[in-house]
């Protein structure tokens, strides 16, 4: 018996002393940051700086040779359709020069036959959105539609509503140029000293840019100054050419940063069908493309060229499973975060949808409620013991 409870000692004092160095030798806990796994909505968005512009800009440029008068009409200054901006003193010309000055008569009359076209198109449009919009007012009255669809359909209206507007102008400058083009040719078949011929505004707005003001010599061509409807914005973002496949015109656009507080939003009309090169500033040659953004509503401090960040979306989820994007890393040829489970870190290969700079879609791999290790390091591991840091 002495011997039995000898050994027994000993066996005990071998456990308490392998238990005691087991639990000095072993790792302690890694602190780490948790964060949740939860449902909810993910819109996707194409980020890029752009610059806002009047969306009707009109180049007024010499209709004939002949020394230009000193340009007194300061930048700003309001203007009607119509109204003399320039005179120009023409040069004697010959029978050859005539027959040009006639043939401009002739496509100024084409250029407006096109314009007048296009207002009746425009205006035709406009009446069928106005009458679309006046079905979806009566689906969402009887609870068939949802509320946004009369918010689309009303925009749309008033986009539409520009569009003519856009339309009438580029008529109203039509015309004014087959009247420039016609006093053109009235004065130089004269052949009066003293005739000067008048450089009318081709549509309502304001003197936006005069390239000079001094009295000088022009041919025929030479810019004299740019007229446009400062209120009347649309906004140009260049984007890469991967993005712009995603782009749809009509989709949602959040611009900001553009010198006020104030959040504006606009849809996209157009993705111009080419793209151009443009060098970045770490000099890499990048395939840019224009999207062209409609702003609704225009701000009293925005104005031509300014600088605004814009963010339009491509992509919306309502109710989806979204991890942390600073939860994933590559593993193999996939995404993998690792999940918190018992105390321990359990590496679990998932599948991802759509992401953005905070979040991404989990497809396959976690549930909402579970908790991942965010910004893992190397000294993680399947198994580690963690602890979520203070």
């Amino acid at each position: 018996m002495r011997i039995i409870r000898k050994h027994l000692m000993w066996a005990g004092g071998a456990a308490l002393a392998s238990v005691a160095g087991w639990m000095t030798l072993r790792e302690p806990p890694l602190e780490v940051d948790i964060g949740p796994v939860r449902r909810g909505a993910l819109q996707v968005t194409v980020d890029a700086e752009g610059k806002t512009r009047v969306r009707d800009r009109y180049m007024v440029t010499a209709p004939v040779t002949g020394r230009l008068e000193r340009i007194d009409i300061p930048e700003g200054t309001a203007v009607r359709a119509g109204d003399v901006v320039a005179r120009i003193a023409p040069v004697p010309l010959d029978a050859q020069a005539i027959r040009q000055a006639t043939a401009r008569v002739a496509a100024a009359q084409s250029l407006t036959s096109d314009a007048e076209t296009r207002v009746r198109q425009a205006h035709a449009t406009l009446e069928q959105e106005r009458r679309a919009a006046g079905r979806v007012d009566r689906l969402v009255r009887a609870g068939a539609l949802a509320e946004r669809d009369l918010e689309d359909a009303q925009l749309t209206v008033r986009l539409r509503e520009e569009d003519l507007a856009a339309a009438e102008a580029r008529s109203r400058a039509a015309l004014a140029d087959v009247d420039q083009a016609r006093a053109a040719l009235v004065a130089l078949g004269g052949g009066q000293p003293n005739t000067r011929v008048l450089v009318r505004a081709p549509a309502d707005g304001c003197v936006l840019r005069v390239p000079e003001r001094s009295e000088r010599v022009v041919v025929v061509g030479t810019p004299i100054l740019e007229v446009g409807d400062a209120t009347v914005l649309e906004l140009v973002v260049d984007v890469l050419s991967a993005d712009a496949s995603r782009i749809r015109p009509g989709a949602l656009a959040v611009i900001d940063s553009w010198g006020d507080g104030e959040r504006l939003t606009g849809r996209v009309r157009r993705v111009e069908p080419a793209a151009f090169t443009r060098v970045s500033a770490l000099g890499v040659e990048e395939q840019r493309v224009n999207v062209v953004i409609d702003l609704p509503r225009l701000p009293p401090g925005l104005s031509d060229g300014y600088r605004v960040e814009a963010r339009i979306s491509v992509w919306e989820g309502r109710d989806v499973t979204i991890v942390p994007i600073s939860a994933l890393f590559r593993q193999d040829e996939g995404w993998a975060v690792f999940r918190l489970r018992g105390g321990r870190a359990e590496l679990t290969r998932l599948q991802i949808g759509e992401q953005n700079a905070t979040g991404a879609q989990v497809l396959d791999g976690l549930r909402a409620g579970d908790e991942v290790v965010l910004f893992p390091s190397d000294q993680l591991t399947h198994g580690r013991r963690v602890t979520r840091a203070r």
